[in-house]
């Protein structure tokens, strides 16, 4: 069995590959995998959509995900709603999971609250526009509130919303529900014991760093990095800062 550390990278909403392309050119010797979730519409599934979609030595004994192979474990990196997803996975199986790295993420459910009504409808006002105008002009308004304001005028903002136009409105609502149904993972989180990464941009307003403030003090052995100059969207805003980050928490044992 190889002995190259294997590092599965979840994409955040309406992200793909790109949104770690360029940190993982810095990641030599680690075997990167970045899934898609295909059509899921809910948390759970897209970290089904994972298990299934890891190569046949990762994908765990037959009878439990469906799979045949080796248990290999592996490190598990979630930006954004992927690091929704990447606690279900480590809900879902813990013990194939050696390191574990949240960025601009979060844990809590939608607020039952008049904060989660705005949540609700902007949303649901993003995914109106799309159907209506088309996927470019929901992201060139989208990603204005994800990037640092200094990089709406750089190339990393077009990148970003290239990135979006390769996905669909139908994509985009079964993300949305998937989100709007996010379960409250703080337990998940807290019993999490392997070495863990927190990593948040210093002007993210979506997942804002006080959230990873908190998040670390429900696991105080978690390593907080906090990504100067960058909003939401750090890996690529700042990739050489997050795969420096990435590098340090791989190096863990």
């Amino acid at each position: 069995m190889s002995n190259t550390p294997t590092l599965v990278l979840l994409p955040g909403l309406l992200c793909d590959a790109a949104v770690w392309a360029a940190g993982t050119e810095a990641l030599a010797g680690v075997r990167c995998i970045v899934p898609s979730y295909g059509l899921a519409d809910s948390l759970p599934a897209m970290a089904q959509a994972v298990l299934a979609a890891l190569p046949a030595g990762l994908a765990g004994p037959q009878g439990r995900f469906g799979h045949c192979g080796s248990f290999d474990r592996f490190s598990l990196a979630g930006h954004s709603m992927g690091g929704r997803v990447a606690l279900e996975l480590m809900r879902l199986a813990p013990e194939r999971v050696e390191r574990f790295a949240l960025l601009d993420s979060g844990l809590d459910p939608l607020p039952e609250s008049e904060a989660g009504e705005r949540e609700r409808d902007g949303r649901l006002a993003l995914l109106a526009l799309a159907r209506r105008e088309g996927m470019r002009a929901m992201a060139l308004q989208w990603a204005r509130g994800m990037v640092h304001p200094d990089h709406v005028t750089q190339p990393v903002f077009e990148q970003v919303v290239a990135m979006v136009c390769r996905s669909t409105p139908e994509v985009f609502e079964r993300q949305i529900h998937a989100l709007l149904a996010r379960p409250d993972a703080r337990s998940v989180f807290a019993n999490v014991h392997c070495p863990t990464l927190l990593a948040c941009g210093r002007q993210d307003a979506w997942s804002p760093l006080a959230r990873h403030e908190q998040m670390q003090r429900l696991l105080p052995h978690a390593t907080l990095t906090v990504i100067e100059d960058s909003g939401h969207m750090a890996p690529m805003e700042q990739p050489a800062a997050v795969a420096a980050a990435l590098r340090t928490w791989m190096a863990c044992s």
